[in-house]
């Protein structure tokens, strides 16, 4: 009896380590795999691998870094259930062949911000079809809010926690972090295939409900960018709102009233804001009204409260002359004589005066003066001097009119 209970125990015991060794390898062979299919767009350090008997995985102290930012998404675990050991060896075998119940749960996420994370927060003059959603932030009312903004508003980076459950009934997915507010999606019949992300919106015919709270960050921003943008509160709303309808104007849409008042409300107030949305239809499932039509809205609620008569209409798309000296930056010579106070440098050069005192005039007619922090290829960075301490300002070099360094006179 006892030689029989030891050989059990021993057998148990091999039983338990090989489980725990082909889950580890199948484990590292599916994260290469997927290395290999996101090879050109970032990097996965899948961290330590960990498993149970009742079906889960977790890997701890990862990342993932994203080639388009400067910084990488960490996580403390990374947890998916599968429900039993036996569905977990089989999505591990073939990921395509997940069980009809599952969960992916990200303990602990953290992104740091930088404030050259993004590319250039001023846009191009020439974008045919300039962003919907960009609130301006800056001197020059082209310059959009970007991470270094948010950073001198105090968020120096973004935590919290994040879930995905499949279920017979859809998808729920949710982030919630800790300085940004949260974002839930309900997608009721959606079955998420990881081997084809494209199929999900196929997967269903039911709308997704997408809920967003600010946490309070919308009022935050609202106040910040007014200040850095030398307007009161509410005329920076308009400017923005300005920006919005001419965006949807140059896709060929209109929006109604109700619309415009939410979306100056989200930005001035923010809150709660609930909406259904269908992304595989045209303009994600919003109601687009012709002279027909005169009964469709999107299914919006704010702060939890109905909002009716919120659609699209179809215009003819508005698309803006550019002048042609808008293109090509307009940068004077210097062969002109050294005087006491400005003189007029070329952007090419720029280099040379990191450091000194220069003022910038965009092709806008807004200036920009402060001290030169650094030069790129595509802009260039001006310090001003804001509440007793220094704001950096990024700069396209083509949209400068001109380039001028404040320099003493020689003798003439």
């Amino acid at each position: 009896m006892k030689r029989l209970l030891t050989f059990l125990v021993i057998l148990a015991l091999i039983g338990y380590l090989s489980f725990k060794g082909a889950i580890w390898w199948l484990a590292d062979q599916r994260l290469a795999d997927a290395q290999q299919a996101i090879e050109e767009l970032g990097v996965i350090d899948r961290g330590n691998i960990r498993s149970d008997l009742v079906g889960r995985l977790v890997l701890g102290d990862g990342s993932y870094q994203d080639f388009r930012l400067t910084r990488p998404v960490a996580f403390h675990r990374l947890m998916f259930n599968a429900g039993s050991p036996v569905a977990l060896v089989n999505a591990l075998l073939d990921p395509a062949d997940l069980p009809p119940h599952w969960s992916l749960v990200a303990e602990n996420l953290s992104l740091g911000l930088d404030t050259n994370m993004f590319r250039n927060w001023v846009t191009a003059a020439g974008e045919a079809a300039p962003a919907l959603f960009s609130p301006v932030c800056g001197p020059d009312h082209r310059q959009q809010l970007g991470s270094g903004d948010l950073m001198r508003l105090g968020v120096n980076g973004v935590s919290g926690e994040a879930m995905v459950i499949q279920s017979g009934d859809g998808l729920y997915a949710e982030l919630t972090t800790a300085n940004a507010g949260s974002v839930e999606l309900d997608w009721p019949g959606a079955r998420l295939d990881p081997l084809s992300l494209p199929a999900l919106s196929e997967s269903t015919q039911s709308p997704v409900t997408v809920t967003l709270r600010d946490g309070g960050l919308m009022r935050r921003v609202a106040a910040y960018c007014a200040r850095e943008s030398g307007v009161e509160t509410g005329e920076w709303a308009g400017i923005v709102m300005a920006a919005f309808r001419e965006s949807l104007a140059a896709r060929g849409f209109g929006a109604s009233d109700q619309l415009l008042a939410l979306y100056r409300q989200w930005l001035t107030e923010g809150g709660e804001l609930t909406l259904e949305l269908n992304p595989s239809a045209p303009a994600w499932g919003i109601p687009v009204r012709s002279g027909e039509s005169t009964d469709i809205s999107l299914a919006v609620r704010y702060n939890r409260s109905a909002v009716p008569d919120v659609y699209l209409e179809r215009i003819e798309p508005a698309v803006p002359d550019v002048p042609e000296e808008v293109l090509e930056p307009v940068v004077p010579g210097e062969s002109a004589p050294i005087v006491d106070g400005w003189n007029l440098a070329n952007t090419e050069n720029a280099q040379t005066w990191v450091g000194r005192t220069v003022r910038v005039t965009l092709d806008n007619g807004n200036v920009v003066e402060g001290r030169l922090v650094s030069v790129g290829d595509e802009r260039l960075e001006v310090a001003r001097l804001i509440d007793g301490g220094e704001v950096a300002y990024p700069i396209a070099i083509r949209l400068i009119a001109t380039f001028e360094v404040w320099r003493q006179g020689q003798a003439r």
